[in-house]
C-alpha cells in the first residue's frame, strides 16, 4: 500500500521544483491511490479516502503558491521580430574561415593600397547624390547635351531645387567635395591627392561587357605646377605596380567637360606580346579616361586655377578584375553565384 504521508512530501517537493506545477496534479500516483479504495475493508475506506482528499488539497495549495512565485519572476522580453528565439542559445554560424572576400572587394583594397603608398588618401562616394555634384560642379551646365551621355538613373525624390536625385554614374561626383575638404593642404604647401573607389550606376543594356552596376576609382591630384606629364607618369607607375611588370603607355586626345585637355589612356597589353583576346589582337588596351582638371571645376571648389593646376582620372575596377582573371562576362561579378565566387 502506498504511504500517503511520504507521497505528500514527494509531490509537494515536485511542485516546488517545477516550472509547470499544474502538471503535478495529474500525477499517476493519484490514480493508484483511488484504485486501492475498492480493495480495502469497508470500515477503512472512509478514513483512507479522507487522507487522499487531504493530500489532493495540500498539493493543490502548493501548486497555487508555486504559480504565484513564478508570476513574480522577471523573464527576459521576447522580441517577436528576432530571426530566432532570443531566450534560447545563439545558433551556430558558419565560420568566417570558410569565406573569402569578393573579387571586387579584393581589387578595391589592392588599388587603394597602391595609391596610398603613392601619397593618396582614400575617400568613399555616395550611392544617391544630387545633380549639382553629378553635373554642375563638373562643368556640365543645365541643358548641356553631354549630360545625356551618362544614361543616369533618376529618382522620384528631388533636391531643394526640385531636380531629381540621381544614382551616381561616376565617382567624379566626389571631386568637388574632396577639393573643398582638402583645400587647406594647398595653403600649407601640400598637394590634394585623393582616390575614390566606389559603386556607380548607369542605365545600360546588359551584356557580357556592360552592367548597370559597376565600380570605378576616381583620382584627383592638385598642386602648384602640375602638368600632363605627371598624370601620365602617375598612371603608368600605378599600372606597373598593379601588373608587376614594366609597361609602355600612350594617350590619345579625347573630350570630357570636366578636364582640358582630356585623354584616353591606353597601356601595352600586360598579358601578351603579339596580341590576344584581351586586347583584341591590337597589343593595346584602352583602359581609362583622364585629363587636366578644367579651370571651371577648380573655381567651383574655390581654388585659383591661375595658381594651382591638377589632373583627374577615372578607371573601371570591374575591367581590371576581368582582365586580371580572364573573366569573360561582367555579369558574373554581380550574380552572387557561389560556383563563381568560390574561385577567388
Amino acid at each position: 500500500m502506498i504511504d500517503v504521508k511520504s507521497l505528500k512530501e514527494q509531490l509537494i517537493a515536485r511542485v516546488q521544483a517545477s516550472e509547470a506545477p499544474a502538471e503535478v496534479a495529474k500525477a499517476p500516483e493519484f490514480r493508484e491511490l483511488y484504485a486501492q479504495i475498492p480493495s480495502l475493508p469497508p470500515e477503512d475506506r472512509g478514513d483512507f479516502g479522507k487522507r487522499v482528499n487531504e493530500l489532493k488539497k495540500a498539493v493543490d495549495d502548493a501548486i497555487g503558491q508555486r504559480k504565484a512565485e513564478l508570476a513574480t519572476v522577471a523573464l527576459p522580453a521576447i522580441d517577436v521580430t528576432a530571426p530566432f528565439d532570443v531566450n534560447s542559445s545563439e545558433p551556430l554560424l558558419l565560420p568566417a574561415s570558410q569565406g573569402t572576400l569578393h573579387p571586387l572587394t579584393q581589387e578595391i583594397e589592392r588599388v587603394s593600397a597602391i595609391f596610398n603608398r603613392m601619397g593618396f588618401v582614400t575617400e568613399q562616394s555616395r550611392e544617391i547624390d544630387d545633380q549639382f555634384h553629378m553635373f554642375e560642379t563638373l562643368n556640365f551646365p543645365k541643358g548641356h547635351p553631354a549630360r545625356d551621355d551618362y544614361d543616369t538613373f533618376m529618382t522620384v525624390e528631388t533636391d531643394q531645387d526640385g531636380d531629381p536625385l540621381i544614382a551616381p554614374a561616376h565617382t567624379s561626383t566626389m571631386q568637388n567635395r574632396v577639393l573643398k575638404k582638402y583645400q587647406d593642404n594647398l595653403a600649407q604647401g601640400e598637394a590634394i591627392a585623393v582616390v575614390v573607389p566606389d559603386r556607380t550606376f548607369r542605365n545600360e543594356d546588359l551584356d557580357a561587357r556592360h552592367e548597370h552596376t559597376f565600380y570605378q576609382v576616381e583620382g584627383v591630384y592638385v598642386a602648384k605646377g602640375v602638368h600632363a606629364g605627371m598624370l601620365v607618369a602617375t598612371l603608368q607607375k600605378f599600372l606597373e605596380e598593379y601588373y608587376g611588370r614594366s609597361l609602355n603607355v600612350r594617350v590619345n586626345p579625347f573630350y570630357f567637360p570636366f578636364t582640358e585637355p582630356s585623354f584616353e589612356f591606353a597601356l601595352e597589353c600586360p598579358f601578351c606580346e603579339d596580341g590576344c583576346s584581351v586586347c583584341s589582337q591590337s597589343k593595346w588596351i584602352e583602359l581609362l579616361g583622364c585629363g587636366m582638371i578644367h579651370p571651371n571645376v577648380l573655381a567651383a571648389a574655390g581654388i585659383d586655377s591661375d595658381e594651382f593646376t591638377g589632373f583627374a582620372f577615372g578607371c573601371g575596377i570591374d575591367r581590371l578584375v576581368m582582365m586580371k582573371h580572364n573573366i569573360e562576362d561582367i555579369r558574373h561579378l554581380e550574380s552572387a553565384k557561389l560556383n563563381f565566387l568560390r574561385q577567388f
